[in-house]
């Protein structure tokens, strides 16, 4: 393997990134296979990694994309990942972004906060569209890890209590 990848490194230069299609082939299958019998979608993070042959070889797949910006909506759909298997995730959402999003009628987005959803709202009447939503919910759980990266507590600015999800739905 070593000989190949420097024939590769010296034919298309450095920084060179190589990635195992059969690797990425089949992780894919083990989130997929372990949801057969339930209607499901299994979706690649483009923040993990925005390369369009890796994004493309998701969708061919079968697979979905989470997003999190309008660049890698652009991405996902560039690499022809449908709409319909696109979710928006992420907080921060910018109204110009929903409005992309919208417009492209994606599978869904996910909410992140009450002010979101009002702005997700407005953006969707003024488009006079219907937008489907996921609400993102913070169990308030401590999942004993570093302070920087822990997403799941009350205080972590991510996802809505299970209360504040039914007052809303």
């Amino acid at each position: 393997h070593d000989d190949v990848l420097i024939e590769a490194a010296c034919r298309f230069g450095t920084p060179l990134y190589v990635y195992s299609y059969a690797t990425l082939a089949r992780h894919y299958r083990a989130f997929d296979d372990a949801l057969s019998g339930v209607d499901h979608l299994v979706c690649y993070s483009v923040k993990a990694n925005s390369n369009l042959a890796v994004l493309r070889s998701v969708g061919q797949m079968g697979g979905g994309a989470d997003v999190v910006s309008g660049g890698e909506l652009f991405r996902a759909l560039r690499a022809g990942i449908p709409p319909s298997k696109i979710v928006f995730s992420g907080v921060g959402k910018t109204a110009g972004e929903i409005e992309a999003v919208l417009r492209e009628s994606i599978c869904l987005i996910s909410v992140e906060s009450e002010e979101e959803l009002v702005q997700i709202a407005k953006v969707a009447k003024s488009l006079k569209k219907k937008a489907r939503i996921s609400f993102r919910l913070n169990p308030d759980v401590n999942p004993k890890t570093h302070g920087y990266i822990a997403t799941g507590l009350r205080e972590n600015k991510f996802g809505l209590s299970a209360k504040a999800i039914l007052r809303l739905s």
